[in-house]
């Protein structure tokens, strides 16, 4: 067997927003349990278990812990710390851990109460602290996750012109996505003039030009392609998969403007055999707004400083040319830390299967869902069908 084999069969997130009537484990254990239900599984069924770090508690082995509070005692076990890239490899892992021959069944769990569990401003500084900036060289400076990724915006604006209202169309759209979903943790429509006025953090970036804080968390379930057959759902495919790494550090960028993601969009087309222009939904990682811009370039949608205008027009938007992340993304709809990028994994899943409701891309057949890590840093690319 190889991961080609594997299928996603479960998906599954808790409330997002602000929650603050759950735990980082409550909230786990409900999207796990959505998953379950989706799936038509039961905790019984699962023998394997991903899960990633949380920034709220000082658990010693997240995977350890999770396990213990949901009762089930995984033949295969892992914590990753991809940071924005992990919801994209937790799957890969499931895929690889099943075709090994490790385990059967893999939940993979992420989320956890960061708004309620601190304030927005503290969590902010916890994820600046968390090791995204350089111990010696950049801490000392005390940059902040969007200073690092304002150095981004503002030598891509330099060498190729791109503009404020370029990624204030970002944050437009992909909110204009989030008023479509119900469990968005922000839905009210925005214009470009508001993304525009809206409060300097560190310039180029605005306020809307960066992802929420929030609590959330989101769950996927993996199998062999053989047992898929007698599950509930279609059953969605992985077809293509990558890796990348441009840099760890932002001070260690060889070219700023440019990242990993051209490795690992390289890598998972060619395992999976297609072209751009057969790819029907992108459910791009976006942090930030420069952030969609540089991935729709490096992962070849288009040239090289031609990412600004790509997503004018509404060519990014339901109905357009490519929608991009169609659920909300981490500027809309939740961004509750590292496992954030499982929700875009999860969306992927519903376009494919036709259950996206008011945000379905219309006869949805291949999606690509990538993840970025660090200051678009570590990448990961997949490419899915059903």
């Amino acid at each position: 067997m190889n991961v080609s084999d594997t299928r996603i069969v479960g998906i599954g997130e808790s409330r997002v927003g602000k929650v603050p009537d759950r735990s980082a484990l409550q909230l786990q254990s409900d999207a796990a349990h959505a998953a379950l239900a989706d799936a038509g599984l039961t905790l019984a069924d699962i023998d394997g278990l991903i899960t990633t770090p949380v920034r709220v508690e000082p658990w010693n082995m997240p995977c350890g812990v999770v396990s213990s509070f949901l009762g089930v005692q995984p033949a295969y076990l892992s914590t990753l710390d991809l940071a924005g890239a992990s919801g994209c490899a937790m799957i890969h892992h499931a895929a690889m851990a099943i075709a090994s021959g490790q385990c059967h069944t893999v939940l993979c769990v992420a989320g956890q109460n960061l708004l309620t569990n601190r304030t927005r401003s503290s969590a902010v500084q916890t994820m600046a602290e968390s090791g995204a900036a350089h111990p010696q060289f950049e801490v000392p400076y005390g940059p902040l996750v969007a200073s690092n990724y304002a150095l981004i915006a503002q030598r891509h604006r330099h060498e190729y012109g791109t503009t404020e209202e370029q990624m204030a169309e970002v944050a437009v759209t992909i909110r204009k996505h989030a008023s479509l979903n119900p469990n968005a943790h922000q839905q009210k429509p925005l214009t470009v003039r508001e993304v525009l006025d809206s409060p300097m953090i560190t310039s180029p970036l605005k306020r809307f030009d960066c992802a929420l804080v929030s609590d959330g968390a989101a769950a996927a379930i993996v199998t062999s392609a053989d047992r898929a057959r007698d599950l509930k759902q279609k059953p969605v495919r992985l077809m293509g998969q990558g890796y990348g790494l441009s840099h760890s550090y932002v001070g260690e960028a060889m070219n700023l403007p440019h990242s990993g993601a051209v490795m690992s969009g390289k890598k998972a087309f060619a395992m999976a055999g297609v072209t751009h222009a057969d790819i029907d939904v992108a459910e791009l990682y976006d942090c930030f707004t420069i952030t969609v811009i540089i991935e729709l370039e490096d992962l070849g949608f288009c040239k090289k400083g031609e990412g600004g205008a790509f997503v004018q027009g509404g060519r990014i938007a339901l109905g357009g040319e490519l929608p991009v992340t169609t659920h909300g993304g981490l500027l809309s709809c939740a961004h509750p830390g590292v496992g954030g990028g499982l929700f875009h994994v999860l969306e992927g899943v519903r376009q494919l299967r036709g259950q996206a409701g008011a945000r379905q891309v219309a006869d949805a057949k291949l999606a690509l869902v990538h993840g970025n890590g660090g200051t678009i840093a570590i990448h990961c690319t997949l490419i899915l069908s059903l």
